[in-house]
């Protein structure tokens, strides 16, 4: 398939069929990762591995934290960043849980530590939300995550949600032109669009406890902001966490009062 698909887009590739998490097959002389400029990839979505992969991966790739075995994604993620250069820059089309998984619980979060780390170093440039239904494997959407090692700017991410940039289609919905020139001109521009999207700091992602979710920060329609289930449970235990904290400020000032024992 990839060989007819490089044929009828009249591309030049270089194409190998191996098991990439165990073996890469797109390495050096040494023996060492082969490194690029460009990486882009739509690997599988929540991938199953054991444990015992990425604890003895003999290429260093997981330098920022080994992924549940329930979901490979920060896997993927770690083996694309391994394979670039010092100034590249990736683009990986991920499930949507892969921005917000962890966020808002308490304890730790295999996920969201690596996530954590990665907005940390300011590696993450931008997040960008597709419409339903648009992948031929899956009905849910995706969403697309940018990593550049020489961001342009610094301490920023940049978050579109284009989940309502697209046209009906059967039995796929699709992207057409216009929509593909708004969302690559809100991206080259580094610019905020109301509904579509937004510039936040380093900081609000850290106060956020690191969810990058497009939809967490602009809402593509106000009249019907349907919150992914994730995404919902993230806001409602951070809710919860505040209900807490008032209940408890509150004890304190009936006691100091005299009120309660």
């Amino acid at each position: 398939m990839a060989k007819m698909n490089i044929f009828l887009h009249d591309m030049e590739a270089e194409i190998r069929l191996g098991d990439t998490m165990k073996r890469p097959a797109f390495t050096g002389r040494d023996g060492s990762l082969r490194k690029f400029d460009l990486v882009t990839a739509n690997p599988m979505w929540n991938q199953k591995f054991q444990q015992e992969i990425y604890e003895n991966d003999p290429y260093n790739r997981f330098l920022y934290g080994i992924p549940p075995s329930s979901s490979a994604d920060w896997g993927w993620i770690q083996h694309m960043f391994a394979s670039l250069k010092k100034k590249g820059k990736m683009a990986v089309v991920l499930d949507t849980g892969a921005v917000s998984r962890g966020s808002g619980n308490e304890g730790r979060s295999r996920e969201r530590d690596i996530r954590k780390i990665s907005v940390e170093k300011d590696w993450i440039e931008a997040v960008i939300l597709m419409p339903d239904n648009l992948f031929y494997n899956t009905p849910s959407a995706g969403l697309i995550i940018v990593i550049n090692r020489n961001k342009a700017h610094r301490d920023e991410i940049l978050l579109i949600n284009a989940s309502e940039l697209y046209k009906k289609g059967r039995p796929k919905n699709y992207l057409d032109d216009k929509s593909i020139e708004r969302i690559s001109d809100i991206y080259l521009n580094w610019k905020e669009e109301e509904g579509v999207s937004k510039i936040i700091s380093k900081d609000e992602a850290v106060k956020n406890d690191y969810n990058l979710s497009p939809s967490r920060y602009v809402s593509a329609a106000e009249e019907e902001n349907i919150l992914e289930l994730e995404e919902a449970g993230a806001l409602l235990k951070e809710a919860e966490d505040e209900r807490k904290r008032a209940d408890e400020k509150m004890l304190n000032i009936l006691e100091s009062l005299g009120l309660i024992e």
